[in-house]
């Protein structure tokens, strides 16, 4: 048998080994994904079908519900994701600090609430933000603040769901800086005081480039998750009141598991792909490596 006859066989071999693997992902990622794609052509009636074209597309731009909850998603994170990773940064810049005591205990504490199951946590802080005996009014009450309604009012369940996003992730943010810092190299401060910076100029001319490989890592990361948002605002408002948390991740859901409406919804969740796609070049643009 000649050589030859012993290499085609190894030549195979590679692609046997990664075979599974991409069977996997074309069965349970590829192959949904183009189903998805058919299905928003189609218009559900009943357990009827028909196919429809760009029908559910065209529906979008003048469903208001549909809008509604485009700028929900957009307001929560406009607000939400810019301040939440102000706090992580701050976070990490603290938990970096040779004056702060007690770093392993207090990175541990930050982080935790990442590991809270999100119906979970969103269940505790409909407890704590319950307008009637919830804890958080109860303790504002002993300081004369009257009750808060923070379920209930358009404004203030906005603001619910803001703080219950920023407590879960926060700390899970600041461990990413965290890791970021710690492999700075001590020679740009130096070089820096040196020069005569101050903290504020060593934060914003060294400490802030540094971070921006996971600066670009942590936007993209948050814009994605504030646009598929859907545990919290289920959970603790159920999308109300009159709309006012409805996001398009629940609306993508009520559309497809409430009113079975399946072409529809994967119609708005193609639309949400290319809302994030969009976002994510624009971030890329201005937060990549401009080298």
């Amino acid at each position: 048998m000649t050589a030859s006859a012993f290499r085609s066989p190894m030549r195979l071999a590679p692609y046997l080994f990664v075979l599974p693997a991409v069977a996997l992902f074309a069965i349970f990622k590829l192959y949904p994904i183009a189903w998805s794609f058919w299905l928003s052509l189609f218009r559900t009636d009943g357990a009827l079908q028909t196919f429809a074209g760009t029908a559910n597309y065209e529906r979008l731009l003048g469903d208001p519900v549909f809008w509604t909850a485009l700028r929900n998603t957009a307001l929560i994170m406009v607000v939400q994701v810019p301040l939440m990773l102000a706090i992580a940064i701050a976070l990490a810049v603290a938990f970096n600090s040779p004056l702060l005591k007690l770093k392993a205990f207090l990175r541990l504490g930050f982080f935790l609430p990442m590991v809270t199951g999100l119906v979970a946590y969103g269940i505790l802080f409909g407890v704590l933000l319950n307008p009637q005996g919830g804890l958080v009014n109860w303790f504002l009450g002993l300081f004369g603040v009257p009750a808060i309604p923070w379920l209930t009012d358009t404004l203030w369940a906005r603001i619910a769901v803001g703080l219950a996003l920023t407590w879960h992730y926060t700390g899970y943010n600041a461990v990413i800086y965290l890791a970021r810092l710690q492999a700075l190299p001590q020679d740009h401060y130096d070089a820096a005081s040196v020069d005569g910076a101050g903290a504020w100029r060593r934060f914003w001319h060294v400490t802030l480039p540094g971070l921006r490989p996971v600066l670009l890592l942590t936007v993209v990361m948050s814009t994605i998750g504030t646009l598929q948002l859907f545990d919290e605002p289920y959970v603790l408002t159920g999308g109300g009141p009159d709309n006012a948390t409805l996001t398009l991740g629940m609306y993508l859901y009520m559309n497809g598991f409430r009113y079975f409406d399946f072409g529809y919804a994967s119609a708005i969740a193609y639309a949400l792909a290319v809302i994030i796609a969009i976002l994510g070049i624009v971030q890329f643009k201005f937060l990549g490596d401009k080298s």
